[in-house]
């Protein structure tokens, strides 16, 4: 308790609601635009190189330091801050909160429910796919493997039959009209793909609006002037970490323009939500009801996150990826991407 009312009169001193106020607008801008480069820099990347021989290996190579990003924005960033939350004096010292430690629990309820929606829905796609459904929910599918492995797969079907229509060709560039089933797969793994893109934007969209709320709720200008710097890095590289998920899953321009709009906004309206919850109850980041919040929904954030990272970006990556398991150099360098993409991430837990 000692500590508590010594935190409280250090809080007390760095209090200006007008001083506040204004950091906040500024960083309402500035982590606006960071988001729009971080999240629009692999998607315009990849667009760059498409078509070229190198994109699909460019695109694992993004993804993989992706996965690093999201790691440790997961076990670095949103979950130490749940712990600390609803650790604080003001919540600990009541009950239950004092009794179990509810950030493990909802950090574990979060990759459940993160593996319930991934085990619904890719049974939902196979039972499409077997149904022999069209249109695969209105995504435009997309060839999966290397090009020089579908060039090769056209090239040898057209030798054997040259009167192959345009529907079979275009069928065969996506393998569905191969007799072993290896269409349907690489239909599957980019509907895959597509939807792990939405279910990781949901995680870090929870984490942004709680950042956002946060600072919003914040009266301490010694805290959100370095905030303001230390958050527009960190949106930089979680916006590269769901851009590069965004980029090899091929959505077209309208959903990927949307995707990206919704990241550049969020933590930006998180602030204004924060700013306008504060003028109207009262309640500011320290207040034992916001904390409870806080610490709840970034637990449940982090187990969506951690779920995503470890198991449908690396392990899927990995271990099921065949440019990975043909090509030890493509195995290194994506591997050396993970690590850089999460060293990056660790580094600004200093100071945000």
């Amino acid at each position: 308790m000692a500590s508590c009312v010594s935190d409280t009169a250090r809080s007390l001193s760095c209090r200006d609601g007008r001083a506040a106020a204004h950091l906040k607008l500024i960083s309402i801008s500035v982590i606006f635009v960071t988001s729009v480069i971080g999240i629009s820099s692999p998607v315009l990347l990849s667009r760059y190189f498409q078509g070229k021989p190198a994109y699909d290996k460019a695109t694992l190579v993004i993804k993989c330091f992706a996965a690093g990003v999201i790691l440790s924005t997961s076990l670095v960033h949103v979950l130490p801050d749940a712990f600390l939350a609803l650790n604080d004096c003001h919540v600990s010292s009541h009950h239950p909160w004092k009794d179990y430690p509810f950030s493990g629990l909802v950090t574990m309820v979060g990759a459940i429910i993160a593996l319930l929606v991934d085990l619904t829905a890719t049974s939902h796609m196979e039972s499409h796919s077997a149904g022999g459904g069209h249109g695969h929910g209105g995504y435009e599918v997309v060839p999966v493997g290397t090009r020089d492995e579908l060039v090769g797969k056209n090239s040898n079907l057209n030798g054997k039959n040259s009167k192959l229509s345009m529907d079979t060709e275009v069928a065969v560039a996506v393998g569905v009209g191969s007799n072993n089933g290896g269409g349907s797969e690489e239909m599957l793994i980019r509907m895959k793909q597509r939807l792990v893109s939405q279910v990781l934007e949901i995680g870090i969209i929870f984490h942004s609006v709680i950042i956002g709320v946060t600072m919003g709720m914040s009266q301490n200008q010694c805290t959100i002037r370095p905030l303001v710097a230390a958050l527009s890095f960190h949106q930089i590289f979680e916006g590269m970490g769901l851009g590069g998920c965004i980029a090899q899953a091929g959505f077209k321009f309208g959903t990927t323009a949307y995707m990206c709009f919704m990241f550049a906004v969020t933590t930006p309206m998180g602030i204004v939500l924060g700013m306008i919850l504060f003028s109207v109850t009262g309640y500011d980041d320290s207040n034992p009801k916001a904390l409870i919040l806080e610490g709840l929904l970034g637990s449940f954030s982090s187990g969506i996150l951690i779920y995503m990272a470890l198991v449908d970006l690396i392990a899927l990556d990995f271990f099921h990826n065949k440019m990975m398991s043909s090509n030890s150099w493509m195995r290194k360098t994506s591997y050396i991407a993970l690590v850089l993409g999460s060293t990056s991430m660790s580094i600004l837990a200093l100071w945000a």
